[in-house]
């Protein structure tokens, strides 16, 4: 089951939100500052542990962390990627970024999941052409594991809701 939400992704209560992270993993602006503001020092904790093992986290991969002071239980963290007009994979690196999200949350165990729009701010992926991945991509992982019980996509922005409401009533 797939829902449509506009507001804040940090005040959603579900089993795990997907941070747009950086590769750092160290914090930085748009969702991922919001989150690990509002999540507070022991996301950041994690993420420097991981980080520092594993040397950050590249385009279209995922990791894990407690959600620390958030109403989710976990905070998956996903690159996505940083448009360069198509010619360098990005739609690719893109849909790997929630397939990846999605792997690790039924790995965990997880039930319900709320994804911001990923690489449509500072990384200036096109709006419409990102929705369209993400929830093509979220639909076909659904076709063939049903351990999610829902999937939330959370517009901060007026544009991107207006955007993925269309396409979800296709």
């Amino acid at each position: 089951m797939i829902k449509l939400l506009f507001g804040d992704i940090t005040k959603i209560s579900v089993d795990a939100i997907v941070n747009a992270a950086n590769s750092s993993l160290l914090g930085g602006g748009g969702v991922d500052g919001a989150i690990h503001r509002a999540g507070g020092k022991a996301i950041m904790d994690e993420c420097i542990k991981i980080s520092e093992r594993k040397g950050g986290c590249p385009a279209g991969e995922a990791v894990i962390t407690t959600a620390g002071k958030l109403p989710a239980r976990y905070v998956i963290h996903t690159v996505g990627p940083v448009w360069h007009g198509g010619m360098k994979n990005e739609d690719k690196l893109l849909a790997n970024a929630y397939i990846n999200s999605l792997k690790l949350a039924v790995k965990n165990g997880v039930k319900t999941i709320a994804f911001p729009n990923i690489s449509t701010g500072v990384y200036a992926f096109p709006k419409e052409r990102a929705a369209k991945i993400a929830i093509s991509t979220v639909r076909q992982f659904l076709k063939t594991d049903k351990s999610l019980s829902e999937v939330v996509f959370v517009c901060f922005d007026r544009e991107n809701f207006v955007i993925y409401e269309r396409l979800l009533k296709v």
